[in-house]
């Protein structure tokens, strides 16, 4: 049995009373730009907008690896003109993107379409030139994942089935925007991997080639961590702030190196924290669930209970 009248329409505006709420929320909106200096006649959107950077990204994921992330029935004789096609869609997409950026970071000033554009248009053409060299870094990164992992079977299987690489690509995409500019789209880019994977890696770390995160679900890399050649991640790992320092204004300052620094060849296990401005020294292995907040020299093995033996003996009184 219907609980609708046939006789009337599907949707009845007069139940909401939705005439007072666009009415309500309209208000806030007003007074939210107000609060922040925005005009309400400004027109048009004003932010890159999550959809279309998704769609972006997924085209260029597909021109960076054509045979392994583009269409199904795409044969290695078309390779290039796919891959010329997607990269002039994907390019002229983000082209959009970034000029919106560029406007609401000069909002302040006086937003100037035509300036926002002409700079819009040599970021994404610095971009398009970098893609080879970010797809050759993408080969470390899959290479070490391979080599990292006695389940993978293939290179093909870790391209197409681990998260791990999937925000590895999301993250070396993002990273070069932010460094061409842009932190609120590189943001929105990681993200999108965050959502996917779980894994949050800020655009802003630094990651060296041969990067490989093995199973990748909860780990955290923060905006000023620093991470060398072939270091190896496992799931829960988080690289944070000890402490947060404020600033004048009595807020938090922003752009401190804040995050640790993790030298070649470091390894980490799963669930250990790592804070604060620290360096974990080459080729250091830290073990699962360790707690750590100072430095530790190269080729050091860290574990719980080294920690507690170590801890113990600062405790014991001197004889």
């Amino acid at each position: 049995m219907s609980l609708h009248d046939p006789h009337k329409p599907a949707f009845d505006a007069g139940h909401w009373d939705l005439a007072s709420v666009v009415t309500g929320l309209r208000e806030v909106r007003d007074r939210w730009r107000e609060s922040q200096g925005r005009s309400r006649e400004s027109g048009g959107r004003e932010f890159p907008s999550r959809d279309a950077l998704a769609q972006i990204v997924d085209q260029l994921s597909g021109a960076l690896f054509p045979m392994r992330l583009g269409p199904t029935d795409l044969r290695q004789e078309s390779e290039d003109f796919y891959v010329g096609y997607t990269l002039d869609a994907a390019l002229h997409g983000l082209l959009e993107q970034v000029t919106l950026e560029f406007i609401h970071q000069s909002r302040h000033t006086g937003p100037d379409p035509v300036a926002a554009r002409a700079q819009a248009v040599g970021v994404v053409r610095e971009l398009a030139t970098q893609l080879p060299e970010i797809r050759a870094l993408l080969d470390t990164d899959v290479l070490a994942a391979y080599q990292g992992d006695p389940a993978a079977r293939s290179v093909d299987e870790i391209v197409l089935c681990y998260p791990g690489v999937l925000a590895v690509i999301h993250y070396r995409l993002a990273h070069r925007l932010y460094r061409l500019g842009l932190p609120l789209i590189a943001r929105i880019i990681s993200e999108l991997a965050h959502s996917a994977t779980g894994i949050d890696i800020h655009p802003g770390a630094s990651i060296g080639h041969s990067f490989f995160i093995d199973h990748g679900t909860g780990v955290v890399i923060g905006e000023t961590a620093v991470i060398g050649n072939r270091v190896r991640l496992y799931q829960a790992v988080t690289l944070g702030a000890k402490r947060f320092e404020v600033g004048q204004d009595g807020g938090l300052a922003k752009g401190l190196p804040r995050h640790p620094a993790l030298e070649d060849d470091v390894v980490v296990y799963a669930g250990a924290t790592i804070l604060g401005r620290i360096t974990i020294g080459k080729g250091a292995s830290i073990g699962g669930n360790v707690w750590l907040t100072h430095s530790v020299p190269p080729g050091s093995h860290i574990s719980q209970a080294s920690l507690q033996q170590a801890e113990a003996g600062k405790a014991r009184p001197r004889q």
